[in-house]
């Protein structure tokens, strides 16, 4: 019971990190590690809460009226098939190198939101045919590092869609939980396929994450883009330090 508690909270903060940034599988990951499970099968009970926070942050998102973008959705379906090949990989993963490539994009992703152009600055989206297939081609691999390992995955499909589109911070992150939820179902798919999900501790981690994906997704469409941006430059230099040096 005590697990299953613990595993609820950290699921609850996970769900809120990832709904306005990402990186909330730093959290997950080594917890469930920690409860003793080898590292396959923490990085497929994990896809479990991110499952069920999309699920819930898109529920949180349309109840405050918000629309969910059709190219969203293609987004989702182009990083699908990428999701399936990294899943398949993901049992070979080395852990130390990974870390410290993760933690160089997560600080380039902070410098370009800190020095990038953003508000009166950022222009109009760009939602031309050649923008538009540049995107698919790139959250295909953008899927592929999803299903290998998911963590930081936020970070990369922010820095994507602000780069390529020109999307606000807040319709950035509408579209990343619907691009997540449609890869995350290929990911699932493959881990159960491989007997590698525990449920238990995975639906008891996906009880928080989906009671903070929802609330989380309400507040951010209330605050709008300026706090959103606050919260992921610091999240993203918190993790970055700690990738690096712990």
């Amino acid at each position: 019971m005590l697990d299953i508690l613990l595993l609820f909270v950290v699921g609850l903060l996970a769900g809120i990190i990832n709904t306005l940034a990402g990186g909330g599988s730093l959290l997950t990951l080594p917890v469930l590690i920690f409860l003793g499970l080898p590292s396959n099968v923490a990085n497929a009970t994990n896809r479990i809460g991110i499952l069920f926070n999309s699920v819930f942050a898109i529920r949180g998102f349309k109840s405050k009226g918000v629309e969910i973008h059709k190219y969203s959705v293609w987004l989702g379906l182009a990083a699908f098939p990428g999701a399936l090949w990294g899943s398949i990989a993901a049992a070979r993963i080395e852990g130390e190198l990974f870390n410290k490539i993760l933690a160089g994009v997560i600080i380039m992703v902070v410098a370009y939101m800190l020095f990038g152009p953003k508000g009166k600055d950022m222009g109009a989206e760009r939602n031309d045919r050649k923008t538009q297939i540049i995107g698919l081609v790139v959250f295909f691999l953008i899927g592929f590092y999803g299903g290998f390992i998911q963590a930081g995955i936020g970070y990369l499909i922010m820095a994507s869609l602000t780069f390529i589109n020109r999307y606000s911070l807040l319709k950035t992150n509408i579209a990343k939980v619907v691009i997540v939820l449609i890869y995350t179902l290929a990911s699932i798919g493959v881990f159960i396929y491989e007997d590698l999900i525990n449920w238990e501790l995975g639906l008891a981690m996906a009880a928080g994450s989906s009671v903070g994906g929802y609330l989380t997704s309400r507040w951010s469409v209330n605050k709008g883009d300026k706090w959103i941006r606050y919260f992921v430059m610091l999240t993203a230099i918190a993790f970055a330090v700690k990738l690096f040096f712990f």
